[in-house]
């Protein structure tokens, strides 16, 4: 039976509580309403504003808040396609399955897939580059940054092991501790606006580096990179075998999810570019700590660093945690070979999915940097909505008998336009992303025909041996 064949769930409540046709325990439905909100803040605050805020500062100058508030427009069109899809279909795989079930094409199926996981992938091996950077810096740099980023993926690849309940705990203690720094940042520029310091004219200044098309390609260039801040929304949708009522509780999540952060982003934006120069934000790893040894307040450096670290932390862990769901769910769609979808019968946690993909981030950590790779999880997102977006559309002519949130049409088109204008040579992207992302591509491919390749071989099998 191919993927096409498999049916989509009847209900939010498929195969809940049910053993897998291979007898293998299901996930747990863990996730609440109220946790899954946390869940879905949790996973989009992090890395993207600890980290890359100077990067997108050096490219747009003083107007930093713009890119991260055209980000937040695009996030919100792409949000409301997911939403529609995840209360349509319930199940673990995301964009993957919606791919499959409005193109029916396997190869363009195995493509987005595989670009979503490597999007996790390259996201969580960006926040452990970010911390063992700058803020980890204040510190201590004894410890070459290489082996901190390796043993950092190691340990949140055995807290995932444990459970999702224990993941998705310790995402709501680390959620709460990173939303206290964006605090910390919010209350130094409301004392500087107060106390008059800063220079309100920086917040009008966008330095490209020319005027005309060269205008238009470096804010579209900053928003890509900025849009980074912005990826984590999509991952949530994988957990939708391990959330209570996702059809209900989605909906909500992720709007309030995406709101929240979205507003959060840009007030950090305001204050950063209002108390600090683009400058000296692009020239630091870790910008937000320049803001606050020049806020005027006296709030120790290594108290927000500390906070950084746990906000880094955060992003990471979600990302490995969505990455290894995503190779249960192709696996479970027959995308991937069954064992990925090996669950660990005590634990009930996809045990070779998280080996896999800490392997593969292992693997990033060595060869790439927080630009680099953050603009790569961007740029391969962009491709992924793009087409989330048609398929949204596509799968209207698909009528399921549980109810659901229904987006207006206008938006997925919206979605879809913006999403292919980011990922395009118009955002004015280093070609080190589109090589890489090229790389990872091919090696996609190569799976996907070594996969097919056996699939082929074992019906050939079968069908000798009947």
């Amino acid at each position: 039976m191919s993927t096409a064949d498999i049916p989509a769930p009847t209900g939010p409540e498929s195969h809940a509580g049910h053993e897998k046709p291979d007898g293998s325990p299901p996930l747990k439905r863990a996730l609440g309403p109220k946790l899954l909100i946390l869940f879905v803040i949790g996973d989009i605050l992090g890395t993207g504003i600890y980290a890359t805020t100077g990067d997108v500062a050096g490219k747009v100058g003083g107007a930093l808040w713009l890119p991260f508030a055209i980000g937040f427009a695009v996030a919100l069109l792409t949000a409301a396609s997911y939403v529609e899809l995840v209360g349509k279909y319930p199940k673990a795989a995301g964009a993957a399955l919606y791919t499959q079930k409005a193109f029916k094409v396997p190869f363009l199926t195995f493509v987005v897939a595989f670009m979503v996981m490597c999007s996790g992938l390259s996201s969580a091996s960006a926040a452990a580059r970010a911390f063992s950077g700058d803020y980890l810096g204040e510190f201590t740099d004894a410890v070459p940054p290489t082996l901190i980023a390796i043993l950092f993926v190691l340990a949140l690849a055995a807290i995932n092991l444990r459970g999702v309940a224990e993941s998705v705990k310790a995402n709501v203690v680390l959620t709460l501790v990173e939303v206290s720094g964006l605090a910390v940042i919010l209350a130094i520029g409301a004392y500087a606006v107060f106390s008059g310091e800063g220079e309100p004219a920086r917040l009008t200044q966008i330095e490209t580096g020319g005027t005309g098309y060269a205008l238009i390609t470096g804010v579209l260039g900053a928003t890509a990179l900025g849009f980074f801040a912005f990826v984590g929304f999509e991952d949530s949708v994988n957990m939708a075998e391990e959330t209570k009522n996702p059809a209900r509780n989605f909906p909500r999540a992720i709007f309030i999810g995406v709101g929240v952060t979205g507003t959060i982003y840009i007030l950090v934006a305001l204050v950063s570019s209002l108390l600090v120069d683009s400058r000296t934000l692009a020239e630091s790893s870790g910008p937000l700590l320049e803001v606050v040894k020049a806020g005027g307040v006296d709030f120790p450096p290594k108290l927000f660093a500390l906070i950084a670290l746990f906000a880094v932390t955060n992003s990471a862990l979600i990302n490995i945690m969505m990455a290894s769901r995503l190779c249960y769910g192709m696996a479970n769609e027959r995308i991937l070979p069954p064992a990925m979808g090996k669950v660990l019968s005590g634990r009930r946690t996809p045990w070779v999915g998280i080996v896999f993909v800490s392997v593969l981030a292992i693997g990033l950590v060595s060869t790439g940097e927080i630009e680099g790779l953050g603009d790569t999880t961007s740029f391969l997102l962009l491709c992924v909505f793009a087409v989330v977006n048609i398929a949204v559309l596509v799968l209207r002519r698909d009528r399921v008998e549980h109810h659901h949130f229904r987006t207006p049409t206008a938006l997925p088109v919206l979605g879809a336009l913006t999403s292919l204008v980011l990922a395009s040579p118009l955002a004015d992207r280093g070609a080190d992303v589109y090589v890489r992302a090229g790389i990872l591509l091919l090696i996609g491919i190569g799976l996907w025909a070594v996969n097919k390749a056996v699939m082929t071989a074992r019906e050939r099998s079968g069908a000798e041996g009947s």
